[in-house]
């Protein structure tokens, strides 16, 4: 079976120019345009990179980017300070904790200090319910992304089966209320399955965040399934560089009918999402305090 690969990087590229159109309307309409605050707290590299590419998406669009980068020795009473006067300040429309947090920030107190309706990245606890019952919410940006990326793919997912491979609360557990809402039969596999491959097998999608490098199988797919793999896996190789892979192996890729490649699958839809998202949080705050707002 000839695979498909699904185009992540295209896919985003529509959706950034369908906010930047928006963002231009709002400024226009409004006079203003939705702001974002980035938190990056400490020196890890990795957060500063992902910082750095998500300020620069957001001038790409026109969104209004403000970055607080704090040092690593910030105390949590001085983090929950600064989303206090976050949460209260009428020009910023979204917040955004960058995570891994040092150790002596407890991470779930800083992420329900955020305000739910600005709450971008879909994390606190108000919009996880809001997600559960089948409300309105800001949805974490992965997840959305990849239900982006199956309705291109397949249309309707009304009626097929669905495994999602992975319960974190930042993709797994939305994924599947996401999906259910799509009116999917929902398979979950985790750590603790007795035979995640007889589950995976019986799915039309599967959806794998496991961050286990190479863990699907081709046994694990059923022909003609579509494959979403959020996995990014940095591993060696045998001459001391490295390669970025997914969650699903490369002989596993073959079995689907279309697969998300990694990199250019997920990652890129995911800063969309959150662009996205900022959007959604700018127009339920309304056109108040307008000229305040105006770049």
């Amino acid at each position: 079976m000839k695979r498909r690969l699904i185009d992540g990087r295209a896919r985003a590229a529509r959706l950034r120019a369908e906010v930047a159109s928006a963002v231009q309307e709002m400024r226009h309409r409004d006079g203003r345009v939705p702001g974002l605050a980035v938190v990056l707290v400490g020196s890890d590299p990795a957060s500063g990179i992902y910082v750095r590419a998500k300020v620069r998406a957001c001038e790409e669009v026109g969104l209004r980017s403000e970055l607080h980068d704090l040092p690593d020795h910030t105390t949590e009473a001085d983090l929950l300070a600064l989303i206090a006067n976050l949460n209260d300040d009428p020009l910023t429309d979204g917040i955004l904790v960058q995570l891994p947090l040092p150790p002596q920030i407890d991470r779930a107190r800083v992420l329900a200090a955020i305000s739910p309706d600005k709450d971008v990245d879909g994390f606190h606890p108000i919009n996880a319910g809001r997600l559960a019952t089948g409300q309105a919410a800001l949805v974490p940006c992965t997840p959305q992304g990849c239900l982006m990326l199956l309705q291109d793919e397949i249309g309707s997912l009304r009626g097929l089966t669905a495994c999602v491979i992975g319960c974190s609360s930042i993709v797994g557990r939305p994924m599947v209320q996401l999906l259910l809402q799509q009116d999917c039969s929902v398979l979950v596999a985790h750590k603790f399955t007795a035979d995640p491959a007889a589950m995976a097998r019986q799915a039309d999608i599967l959806v794998v965040a496991a961050g286990v490098p190479d863990l699907v199988q081709p046994d694990w797919i059923k022909p003609g399934a579509v494959v979403i793999d959020v996995g990014i896996n940095r591993v060696a190789k045998p001459d001391g560089s490295s390669s970025i892979v997914g969650d699903v192996s490369d002989a596993a890729a073959s079995h689907a009918a279309a697969i998300t490649p990694v990199p250019g699958g997920v990652g890129p839809m995911t800063i969309a999402c959150l662009l996205s998202n900022t959007l959604q949080a700018a127009r339920a705050n309304g056109p108040k305090n307008a000229a305040s707002h105006a770049a």
